[in-house]
C-alpha cells in the first residue's frame, strides 16, 4: 500500500541520561527534515532533564525482524558450550592440583616415559 507523501516526516527521539547509561526510546516527533527534528527533541525533551547524548531517528530507517526472521532466532539459541557454567569443576581440580607436589616419576609418567633406573 502506497502512503502519500506529506511534508512532515516522522521521527524518533532516543536518549541516554548518563555517558554509561543504555539509549532509551523517549517519543516520536513530525518535522519537515532531520534538522528540524533535532531542534524540536532538544527543546521539547532536553531541557527537561539531564540528558548526556541525544539520537534522533527517522522512522523509515528503523528497521524490525520479520516472522520468519524471529523464528531463526531460535535455532541460534544452540551455543551452550560457550557458557562457563559447564566448567565449574575446574576451579577445584587446579586447587587439587595445585597442592598435590609431584615427584619425577608421577611427571615422567604424563609424557609415557619411562625413568630408567
Amino acid at each position: 500500500m502506497e502512503q502519500k507523501k506529506t511534508f512532515y516526516r516522522e521521527f524518533e527521539v532516543f536518549s541516554k541520561r548518563t555517558p554509561s547509561s543504555p539509549f532509551l526510546h523517549q517519543f516520536s516527533l513530525l518535522a519537515p527534515n532531520a534538522e528540524m527534528a533535532m531542534v524540536m527533541a532538544q527543546e521539547n525533551f532536553m531541557r527537561r532533564e539531564p540528558v548526556a547524548d541525544i539520537w534522533v531517528v527517522e522512522r523509515e530507517n528503523i528497521h524490525g525482524l520479520s516472522l520468519e526472521e524471529k523464528a531463526a532466532l531460535g535455532r541460534l539459541d544452540n551455543k551452550d558450550y560457550r557458557e562457563t557454567k559447564g566448567y565449574g569443576y575446574l576451579k577445584k581440580k587446579w586447587r587439587y592440583y595445585q597442592q598435590k607436589m609431584f615427584d619425577e616419576k608421577e611427571i615422567l609418567s604424563w609424557s609415557g616415559g619411562n625413568k630408567h633406573d
